[in-house]
């Protein structure tokens, strides 16, 4: 009698190369066509899109230089170091020669990025036109991940936009509630960063606009052998962050939160609940949703500064001491900037850890292969998330009435998704455990052909 073996799941690597094809076909329809969404649903509320802004910035000053160059190192992890220096001079001469234009026309912000845009272009012209097969795709391939890395970041100010528009109410009353179980952590930190003013709020803005170029570094660290072995690892950190990217917006339109510093702040003005934070707690009452103005993002629930924080600081644990030191010190300061500013509330911050630990479950399941235990964290991770923004809107006040047993569990069941992650990811890759033990340098992780 013969018995079936059980079934392994196939990694991505051992597609066909045509399915293959066919997926990242696919894949580029399924962004275009967003993109095109995006543009349409900006333009019916008065705006240019993410498609009209790129466009514009080959010509007109970016508004974020540093971000183009972010994208443009991302797509040179596949040139050579000849082609890497030649690319960064034009883009380099190309910058220097706008801003002599705007010099000699007195017109406009002197900024910087027309450069690594125009080079990228330039890029996926060749690839297109004199490039062919396996050389071609991994030129394309690193053309679409530098602008994707450009895209999200216009797509979320585009869906920014919208929630501001749509979800003319906010749930913040609930979620103040709410917070009354983990202690009103935005009102400590708050009172803290101003008690150290100014040193501490220049260094964590710092920290908190530059969450998308710590996440380019980071990647970086983990492509740099693209150009040489001429393929991409299966699973990067850039895959996660642009995802969380594309469905935190959704979960915003669902649970539309504006934040402590404008519902309870100065920043809110005529629209505020009350101007107490953060030296004193508001006094809310029976909470209910508040009219707020058109213009502020909706962008709270949950945190995706803290989501993205969260995966920088995972990516980073199979890097060097310095990208370990890295991700740790990003975690730790973006945590602190996005309490202490008044951006988020504690709620908002154990919803982002457990969105971030269970997409990012999901894009490593799917490099993998997904199976059984795939299945179970994910749904487990999402099933925690769909509790918590339960709980925050329709058992606020039982919340806050019990603080010494409803803040414990509120953090107990985020420390059960990490738990569940960590002991998963663990039997995915059981040799990475004892080398990190051993002091031995981790396994490169998996790749898969251009």
């Amino acid at each position: 009698m013969t018995t079936t073996p059980p079934r392994i799941p196939r990694p991505r690597n051992e597609l066909e190369p045509e399915r293959r094809t066919k997926l990242w076909v696919a894949a580029g329809a399924a962004t275009l066509g967003f993109l095109v969404a995006l543009e349409i649903a900006a333009r019916h509320y008065g705006q240019p899109g993410p498609l009209t802004h790129e466009a514009r910035e080959l010509i007109f000053a970016p508004r974020l230089g540093p971000l183009m160059y972010a994208g443009l190192a991302l797509t040179m992890v596949v040139l050579t170091w000849r082609q890497r220096f030649i690319a960064l001079g034009a883009a380099a001469a190309i910058d220097l020669g706008f801003l002599l234009v705007r010099l000699a026309a007195g017109t406009g912000p002197q900024q910087f990025g027309n450069g690594a845009l125009w080079v990228t272009v330039a890029i996926a012209v060749v690839a297109i036109t004199r490039r062919t097969g396996t050389e071609r795709m991994l030129l394309l391939k690193g053309v679409g991940l530098g602008q994707l890395l450009v895209f999200g970041h216009k797509t979320g100010d585009t869906w920014l936009l919208i929630t501001s528009k749509a979800r003319p109410k906010v749930l913040d009353p609930y979620v103040a509630t709410a917070d009354h179980a983990l202690g009103n952590p935005s009102w400590l930190v708050g009172r803290a960063i101003e008690a150290t003013q100014p040193i501490s709020g220049h260094a964590l803005h710092v920290v908190y606009g530059q969450l998308p170029l710590a996440a380019a570094l980071i990647g970086l660290y983990q492509l740099r052998h693209v150009a040489a072995e001429r393929r991409f690892p299966a699973h990067h950190l850039v895959r996660t962050f642009l995802v969380i990217g594309l469905l935190g917006p959704a979960v915003y339109m669902i649970f539309p939160v504006v934040g402590p510093i404008y519902a309870y702040g100065a920043e809110g003005g005529q629209w505020a609940v009350s101007n107490v934070w953060p030296d004193s707690l508001p006094s809310i009452g029976v909470p209910h949703p508040v009219l707020f103005d058109g213009i502020t993002p909706r962008n709270c629930m949950p945190s995706l500064h803290t989501a993205w924080a969260t995966t920088l600081f995972i990516h980073s644990r199979n890097g060097s001491r310095a990208m370990r030191n890295t991700g740790t010190f990003w975690l730790v300061a973006t945590l602190t900037a996005t309490l202490g500013f008044g951006y988020h509330y504690g709620a908002d911050l154990i919803a982002g850890v457990v969105f971030a630990l269970t997409v990012e479950a999901g894009m490593r399941a799917l490099s993998r292969g997904w199976d059984r235990s795939a299945t179970v964290l994910v749904g487990y991770g999402t099933v925690v998330f769909t509790a918590l923004l339960l709980s925050y809107r329709y058992l606020p006040m039982q919340l806050a009435a019990h603080p010494w047993v409803f803040g414990p569990l509120l953090l107990l069941a985020t420390a059960s998704v990490i738990h569940l992650y960590l002991r998963t990811t663990r039997r995915w890759d059981p040799k990475a455990a004892p080398e990190q033990q051993a002091g031995k340098r981790p396994a490169e992780p998996q790749l898969e052909p251009a």
